[in-house]
């Protein structure tokens, strides 16, 4: 390892990173973390703060979860790789999708492909749902809806599918026949509802016209997280969803739930799918299936892909990737899954959830620059930060990024996105942790 000033020096300079432009990176150069302990992050002069990020939404157990690393270690010695396409397998992947089915069994999922992560998951959610209705006669069901908003990855289908200009227009033209409807988001929509009940209906009827519009049989999926993430922390009304899974089934649309972030607990639920009371078509998940520890994803699949692939004899999937089912990864996911379970993280999600979601509340009230707070459903929560309350108008991004490095100064790293200030923390994050975040964000927020 390169001695601090190497590093310091280089930072930022030879290596391009994500969400950022190169420029950016050398006049700002990154933090440099060299260290984790529990739910903390320690960076190369040594500083610890509390980790409110969780990783990237990931590291749901924390940075010290050592029966995932023992996994990892135990498998690399005995198996470190091999291919899952035709003919070969390994016991971990086999082992690891006889225990997602039976964890995803209330979501009405029944099969999983291995993918190397989010994007990977998405991507083969798409591509799969257009081969369901070439099964099916259906051929020309091609195309895809989504909402603005949201998120599902950086893959030339999940970018087409986006509902985001920031990951779309410099990479345009992108996939076509992909169209977005509004996002049950009441803060800022189209319809100046801020009734969460009367905008989930709104937001459906939109859905409906736009069906509608292209003909339903043009349409291949609907595909949507059950709480926006990335694109702010938006949760819809509890009616939205269900309704959404109402009209894609009534239209012959299959419905994606991307639950690349919302699995395996972060949500108060094992599933947003669940805590919404749906069943999908096909559940898209990676992150915190190893932890973060390992890059490895799943498409989990439901009766009506299987019963339609299973049951004809030319359903030849021509689709995967080298790192599908890597039995090191499937290994990291069975420790993963197991531990995830025995801490029944579920129940600390939707506890500091409630005592993060509330701390930003009280943090509203005292600081003129916080225009919404949105979040109460287990650890997904977000502050826009505004100029002016009474106009909505979005906080320059300086002033934004000067909050999240106060913040950081103060003991906790948080992450800003345009004008929203997002928590993911782990799922372990006990009270105290959780007031630490609050205190930062606090000093952030009275520091401009």
């Amino acid at each position: 390892m390169k001695d601090s000033n190497f590093l310091k020096e280089h930072n930022g300079r030879l290596m391009w990173h994500p969400m950022t432009s190169p420029q950016d990176s050398v006049e700002q150069p990154p933090k440099i973390i060299t260290g984790s302990s529990g739910v903390s992050v320690t960076d190369i002069d040594g500083h610890s703060v509390v980790d409110a990020v969780g990783g990237l939404w990931n590291v749901n157990l924390g940075y010290s979860c050592q029966p995932v690393k023992d996994a990892i270690t135990s498998q690399l010695d005995r198996l470190p790789y091999y291919s899952t396409f035709r003919g070969t397998s390994n016991d971990a992947a086999i082992e690891l999708s006889y225990e997602l089915n039976a964890f995803f069994a209330p979501d009405g999922m029944s099969r999983a492909f291995f993918t190397s992560g989010g994007s990977d998951s998405v991507e083969t959610g798409l591509r799969l749902a257009r081969q369901y209705h070439k099964l099916r006669g259906e051929a020309g069901r091609t195309k895809f809806l989504s909402l603005k908003k949201g998120y599902h990855g950086t893959h030339m289908g999940g970018a087409s599918v986006n509902g985001n200009a920031n990951f779309r227009t410099a990479y345009e033209p992108l996939l076509p026949g992909c169209y977005h409807i509004p996002a049950p988001y009441t803060y800022r929509n189209p319809f100046n509802e801020t009734d969460p009940a009367k905008l989930a209906q709104l937001c459906v009827q939109a859905l409906e016209d736009e069906i509608a519009f292209q003909g339903a049989g043009t349409i291949a999926a609907m595909i949507m997280e059950p709480i926006l993430g990335a694109g702010g922390v938006i949760p819809p009304h509890e009616s939205f969803a269900p309704m959404v899974q109402e009209v894609c089934n009534r239209n012959g649309i299959l419905l994606i739930s991307d639950e690349v972030i919302t699995g395996y607990g972060r949500t108060g639920a094992w599933s947003g799918a669940r805590l919404w009371g749906i069943q999908p078509d096909m559940m898209c998940t990676a992150k915190a299936i190893t932890n973060g520890y390992f890059p490895f994803g799943a498409l989990m699949l439901g009766h009506r892909m299987v019963e339609v692939f299973e049951d004809n004899p030319s359903a030849r999937i021509g689709h995967g990737y080298t790192y599908s089912g890597h039995p090191v990864g499937a290994a990291a996911a069975l420790a993963c899954l197991a531990e995830t379970k025995r801490l029944n993280v579920v129940d600390n999600a939707a506890a500091r959830g409630t005592q993060l979601y509330e701390g930003c509340l009280a943090l509203q009230k005292k600081h003129d620059i916080i225009g919404d707070v949105r979040g109460g459903h287990g650890l997904m929560t977000a502050m826009e930060m505004v100029a002016d309350r009474a106009t909505k108008t979005p906080i320059d991004a300086a002033i934004a990024s000067a909050v999240q490095d106060v913040a950081y100064q103060n003991g906790a790293m948080v992450r800003v996105s345009g004008p929203n200030l997002l928590l993911s923390p782990p799922l372990v994050l006990t009270e105290d942790d959780a007031n630490t975040i609050l205190t930062a964000i606090d000093a952030g927020l009275a520091a401009i």
